[in-house]
């Protein structure tokens, strides 16, 4: 019996038909952007998934078109709306269209995207983090850390190449006053999916020399606000809230705050920000200093004055004894000024000392750890290198027998070793009950067919 055939076209053209008939409005569909790019062509293509709740697995995916006199509307409108860059990782409400093509097979075509669902799923997972760390205790736990009076020795956290941490050095470097303050950056990514990750491994190296550092700054330039997402997950605003130095941010908010912000013990605008609330707080202790010392100048000026006084009137009687007192406490008061002058620069010299000795520790130790991981880690890629080669060698040979294996089982070449194969009607016969006398036969060699009925059957004894 002839079998129906159709071509690849013709199946991909009913399915295609089907699905017109079966979908043939819009839908408003939710979904996560996983991937998004922009072709020269100005057409956009992503691809869409849905996650599990509860495992965070991929349970659907679909590709998905944005035509390009559809995206130059659709990109300003939410972009303007949402103050966030239309990127992977959002959740989106489309207004969609089925398509399928003969040759590129099932895709949605986007007509349509509601801003204002991407900003309630935004503001909810935010909010949600902010319960979450509320419920866990340690919202405030980085503000109630003691931030140094004079913080000159900084743990900073930032691209090396971005403008904001330029402007942030810039701005401790040339201070009014010239006061030294030293900072030993730990780069990290600040934006995009691998920004999490990065900033907390940069913490993590900072807490193994957290005796060194007076605090932890974490800078970066302006952005959009999908740039900034990173700074309101989670794990990063759990790790900055438990971290033992007072941590300032200053990441290039203007308008919103950051879960970072929020937990961090001092939160600024931006990177010059921190600089100038860093300076500012050495001046006001520079300036309580000079108060002091003010104070103290004229409290012993003023009881110089008395005493002089006093003597004065005493001399009138005890002139010679008057006169060699005066003199005496002249002198001490001279040679009391002369030790309090050489105490202030005796000390303030040991500091200078001390932060010159951790800045050289903190960089021998860096440049230590660095190349410990330099080895490990070109020993790990030649390992992965032998593996990887490995693997497909014995891959490549698993696919060899299983080609052997399929040329052994097809049935043409059974036929072609003496084998036959026997048919009654269009069924196979493989037991001897199916068959009764009179029944024809049509019996398949490897040279063609032989057509036979059955006088009689013997059964195996």
């Amino acid at each position: 019996m002839a079998r129906e055939q159709l071509s690849l076209f013709e199946l991909n053209t009913n399915i295609k038909d089907q699905l017109k008939e079966s979908f043939p409005s819009t839908y408003w569909v939710i979904a996560e952007i996983s991937e998004i790019r922009t072709v020269r062509s100005g057409h956009c293509y992503l691809e869409l998934i849905e996650k599990d709740t509860d495992s965070d697995q991929v349970k659907a995916k679909a590709r998905a078109t944005i035509w390009a006199f559809t995206y130059r509307m659709l990109k300003p409108y939410f972009e303007t709306t949402t103050r966030q860059t239309l990127s992977a990782g959002l959740k989106v409400l489309l207004k969609v269209s089925i398509e399928f093509q003969e040759v590129y097979g099932y895709s949605l075509n986007i007509k349509d995207i509601d801003p204002t669902f991407t900003l309630g799923d935004i503001a909810r997972r935010k909010l949600e983090v902010i319960q979450q760390l509320q419920e866990d205790g340690v919202m405030d736990m980085n503000k109630e850390v003691d931030l140094e009076e004079v913080p000159q020795v900084l743990a900073v956290i930032s691209s090396p190449t971005a403008a904001g941490y330029e402007d942030f050095i810039n701005q401790l470097s040339n201070n009014p006053e010239g006061y030294k303050i030293y900072h030993k950056l730990f780069p990290a990514i600040m934006q995009g999916d691998e920004a999490e990750q990065s900033i907390i491994a940069a913490l993590e190296r900072i807490y193994e020399h957290e005796h060194a550092f007076d605090a932890v700054v974490i800078i970066r330039g302006g952005g959009s606000s999908s740039d900034l997402m990173c700074f309101d997950s989670y794990m990063l605003a759990l790790n900055i809230a438990q971290f033992p130095l007072p941590v300032l941010t200053g990441i290039g908010h203007e308008r919103d705050e950051s879960v970072a912000d929020m937990v961090a013990h001092t939160r600024l605008k931006t990177p010059t920000a921190v600089a100038e609330f860093i300076i500012d707080r050495i001046t006001q202790f520079d300036a309580y200093l000079s108060d002091l010392k003010e104070h103290f100048v004229a409290e012993t000026s003023q009881l110089l004055v008395n005493e002089l006084h006093r003597l004065e009137l005493a001399a009138q009687r005890f002139q010679p004894v008057v006169n060699t007192a005066i003199s005496a406490s002249k002198q001490f008061q001279i040679d009391a000024a002369h030790r309090l002058e050489f105490a202030v620069k005796s000390y303030f010299d040991k500091q200078v000392s001390f932060f010159s000795h951790v800045k050289e520790s903190a960089h021998y130790l860096t440049k230590k750890q660095l190349r410990g991981s330099h080895q490990k880690l070109a020993f790990q890629s030649t390992r992965l290198k032998l593996e990887t080669n490995a693997y497909f060698k014995n891959q490549q040979q698993r696919l060899k027998l299983a080609e052997r294996t399929l040329e052994l089982c097809d049935p043409y070449e059974i036929l072609k070793r003496g084998y036959s194969l026997t048919y009654r009607g269009n069924e196979l016969v493989k037991q001897l009950e199916s068959l009764n006398v009179g029944d024809e036969l049509l019996t398949q060699l490897h040279e063609g067919k032989i057509i036979s009925r059955i006088e009689k059957i013997t059964q195996k004894k």
